[in-house]
């Protein structure tokens, strides 16, 4: 069998093409450190106390939109605590005030995404230091909080 008989599957993405052309038309919020993102769908759940664990997809790309690292291809969403310092800046800062089951896109600065580079991963971009990425996030769910506690 020859390797171009074999279908390629497309990457999995958060952001379809409608969804593409509604971001254009979105406001765009830029906050004191420098991020900016646009919503894309508003939650209605809580919002991720500093210090919980949240449980989040996302697709992470470079500004052309070649995708570098997601947690969809990876079959499981990305669990981290907001807050820790265990993710890059723009993405803790980002997801701090969504809610659950929003999905966000983050325009992140370099200085608050990898401002040491990252290392390219088989078949994927490198990103080079204090480079601009682009998340695309949705807030699934945050392990031992249920949305009574908020009501």
């Amino acid at each position: 069998a020859r390797a171009e008989s074999i279908p390629t599957e497309a990457p999995k993405q958060l952001c379809d093409n409608a969804c593409e052309s509604e971001l254009e038309n979105a406001p765009m919020v830029t906050t004191p450190s420098g991020l900016q993102y646009k919503d894309i769908v508003l939650g209605n759940g809580p919002s991720p106390p500093i210090g919980f664990q949240v449980a989040a997809n996302y697709v992470a790309m470079i500004p052309s939109g070649q995708v570098f690292d997601s947690s969809l291809e990876k079959g499981a969403p990305y669990i981290f605590r907001v807050g820790a310092g265990s993710v890059v800046k723009g993405l803790d800062e980002g997801i701090s005030t969504m809610k659950v089951g929003g999905k966000r896109r983050l325009y992140i600065p370099g200085s608050l995404a990898f401002p040491r580079g990252l290392n390219a991963a088989a078949g994927r971009p490198r990103v080079l230091p204090n480079t601009p990425v682009v998340f695309d996030v949705s807030l699934e769910y945050i392990p031992g909080l249920s949305d009574t506690d908020f009501e």
